[in-house]
């Protein structure tokens, strides 16, 4: 199935796109969907690798070192949909020499919409609300009924400052919150709409002056259980940890015990460790809102990634740099 001379690229979209992304790969290459939309098993991946030039996949898909480097691998351009790409070992793919790109731009207003609502969810009890509406369990209105916390003058400590989190900031400020943020390399932000956001020192720093901590950095090996139990122990009591980032960056276990506790008010997550698994401890609570990985999830935006993925297998199959390659 790999191109044959004067033909179409042949390429492997491993998940549904939305209908104008899959008709402007299946105008350029020769293109194989994944019609019911399940995740592909790792033998049907090792096979694609054979069989075709290029690959389109996502999050659901491990990408490791023994595809990467199997014999009669055919793939020479892995374009990824979506921004991260902890799925696939880039090392590996640098040394097999394949082209790794990604979709770094799509994604930041709807995933920093998302970050916002579960700010508003978790702080007004929302989402414990809405079940117990659902339950029968409200009785009506009364003045000490639910009460949750107002999101003016509180403040909201960002963990890494990237483009979704300063699009967050911007977002906040809107509600009359304060802005502070920590990132690992140490850099003061100095351009952009959340350039007066305040730098912190520390991480350690930041949890203990937090009302809201949200998270904005990339999983792997660098950020695994990045928020454990030490940290969420300096939080503030009744504080809100927000995680639209990746699950692995959250030791689960340690939030659901301080969840339960009390000694955390409240928690939204987008992001799992197991996904799609859900810690049963996380929900058996109340007040943590769990939502299913929907950080870019609208119509524009995902359609928008695809066009983006579209664009850097384009690119590179007429000799031209992807404009978003990783390696």
């Amino acid at each position: 199935m790999t191109r044959q001379q004067g033909g179409k690229p042949s390429l492997l979209v491993t998940r549904r796109l939305p209908g104008a992304v899959e008709a402007r790969l299946a105008s350029v290459f020769d293109v194989t969907l994944n019609r019911d939309d399940t995740a592909m098993s790792p033998a049907a991946l090792a096979a694609a690798m054979t069989r075709h030039d290029a690959l389109c996949p996502t999050i659901t898909d491990r990408i490791d070192a023994r595809l990467l480097h199997m014999p009669g691998r055919t793939v020479r351009v892995i374009a990824n949909f979506g921004a991260g790409t902890e799925h696939i070992d880039l090392d590996a793919a640098r040394a097999a020499g394949i082209v790794v790109t990604n979709t770094p731009d799509a994604l930041t207003d709807s995933t920093a919409d998302l970050a916002m609502l579960l700010i508003l969810m978790a702080m007004r009890r929302a989402g414990e609300g809405e079940r117990a509406l659902r339950r029968g369990d409200w009785g009506g209105w009364r003045p000490t009924h639910m009460l949750g916390q107002a999101l003016a003058g509180k403040m909201l400590g960002l963990i890494g400052f990237g483009r979704i989190a300063q699009a967050v900031a911007v977002r906040a400020r809107g509600f009359g919150m304060q802005v502070s943020y920590y990132n690992r390399s140490g850099k003061v932000a100095r351009a952009g709409p959340a350039d007066d956001a305040r730098h912190m020192p520390s991480l350690a720093a930041l949890a203990e002056q937090a009302d809201v901590l949200s998270l904005h950095v990339p999983g792997g090996a660098g950020t695994r259980h990045l928020v454990d139990a030490p940290l969420l122990a300096r939080m503030k009591p009744g504080a809100v940890l927000i995680n639209t980032a990746r699950g692995s960056v959250v030791d689960e276990a340690a939030l659901a015990e301080a969840l339960r506790s009390g000694r955390l008010g409240s928690a939204g997550l987008d992001v799992y460790e197991r996904e799609p698994a859900v810690s049963a401890a996380l929900l058996a609570l109340e007040n943590v809102v769990l939502l299913p990985h929907l950080g870019s999830a609208t119509l524009e935006t995902r359609t928008a990634m695809g066009m983006q993925a579209a664009t850097n297998l384009e690119a590179f199959f007429a000799g031209v740099e992807p404009p978003h390659r990783l390696c």
